[in-house]
């Protein structure tokens, strides 16, 4: 794609990988992703912020082709789908200087041994003239590593958030369109990467609340010509408001967990809570993170495989615990056949998360009357957890 005019003078290059539906060999991308990077052209200098996946730097440099000097290199983080293409840049541009912060520094000398020398350090507030604009540089730690920063563009009111506010489509379309789809986009990014850093994140935003914000242009995505709503979005995520959601990842290999798990269900709705399956089996994993943003509470689901819990429901259970969501209460169901240590050992896998864990309900062989009834004491004890919380 070429490059594309957002303003006069601030132009979006990059790539968009309609194909890639892996990021990290784990995060799922249904709907691919784009690498954004932007160039700034000011009266004296020329900036080009963040590069793109390496795979992709081809693209980049013919979009760079007409470009007859460029002074500035932004890396606002580290990660090789941002900053992968710096050597390949700085080798059309030897005398461009990579800004960066001091954390920053190191990662790119030690992933892209970049030379010590090719580096300008800003700190947190640091300026940066191009003539007839200016760039203001933010620290963000931890969206979603320790050394990112954002950048401002004072004059045209441009926040260009690199993780920050991102979301992984592949379009054609330069700003939003369709709100909704973003919004899934943006909460599944939020949820894979961000959740575990929601108090750093709260603190993030508040430093942002000082500018005016016209528009924010992440490195990933779609940009926001009109930005409210999704920092309004963000706001609710890094809450510590949970909602009347009960999400239940499950597993079932013949069939009793499964009846447990509708049965509860059906109790859940009937109390009036709203309750989110996710089968292990066939699951998208981004989907139940995605879920986990808004819980307040999580059942899982389990059989019990030679002494222990199911292998997908382990996942879930330590996918949870390193995404750290803001639910309130925990529980474990589930069968067995000659016993085990299924809780146990699910209990010991979620040390990050600060939950009340209402008593389990572990049935031999297929669910009977009075693991029904304790069933339904568990689903009384949820809704009776949500009524204390204010959410039902």
């Amino acid at each position: 794609m070429k490059t594309r005019t957002i303003t006069q003078g601030v132009s979006w290059l990059g790539a968009v990988d309609w194909d890639r539906r892996l990021f990290d060999s784990l995060i799922p991308l249904p709907d691919g992703t784009s690498y954004n990077a932007y160039l700034i052209e000011g009266s004296e200098k020329t900036a080009l912020l963040d590069t793109v996946d390496p795979p992709m730097a081809d693209t980049l440099m013919e979009q760079l082709e007409k470009v007859n000097s460029l002074d500035f290199i932004v890396s606002h983080h580290a990660e090789q789908d941002h900053s992968g293409a710096i050597p390949v840049v700085l080798e059309r541009f030897p005398d461009a200087k990579v800004v960066v912060t001091s954390k920053a520094k190191g990662l790119l000398v030690d992933s892209l041994t970049i030379p010590e020398e090719k580096f300008m350090v800003v700190e947190d507030g640091e300026t940066l003239s191009l003539g007839d604009r200016t760039l203001t540089f933010i620290h963000t730690p931890w969206v979603h590593w320790p050394e990112t920063m954002v950048t401002y563009l004072n004059e045209d009111k441009i926040l260009f958030s690199c993780d920050f506010f991102g979301s992984h489509i592949a379009t054609s379309d330069l700003f939003v369109v369709d709100e909704g789809r973003v919004y899934e986009a943006a909460k599944r990014y939020f949820a894979e990467i961000m959740m575990p850093f929601r108090g750093v994140i709260r603190k993030n935003i508040e430093k942002l609340e000082k500018y005016d914000i016209q528009m924010i242009a992440p490195s990933h995505g779609q940009i926001y010509d009109r930005p409210d709503w999704i920092v309004d979005a963000y706001r609710d995520w890094i809450s510590d408001q949970s909602h009347n959601v009960v999400v239940m990842p499950f597993v079932s290999m013949h069939g009793s967990t499964r009846l447990m798990v509708d049965y509860l269900t059906s109790g859940l709705v009937e109390r009036g809570i709203r309750v989110e399956l996710y089968n292990l089996a066939v699951a998208d994993i981004g989907k139940l993170a995605m879920a986990l943003v808004d819980a307040a509470t999580i059942v899982v689901g389990v059989p019990t495989v030679l002494a222990g819990p199911h292998p997908l429901a382990a996942y879930a259970t330590f996918l949870a615990n390193a995404l750290r969501p803001k639910t309130k209460y925990l529980s474990i169901i589930g069968s067995y056949g000659w016993g085990g240590k299924t809780v146990e050992t699910l209990a010991g896998m979620i040390p990050n998360l600060k939950v009340e864990v209402l008593d389990p309900v572990l049935c031999k062989g297929l669910p009977k009357e009075t693991d029904y009834a304790a069933l339904d004491g568990l689903a009384d004890a949820i809704a009776a957890g949500h009524r204390e919380l204010g959410l039902l």
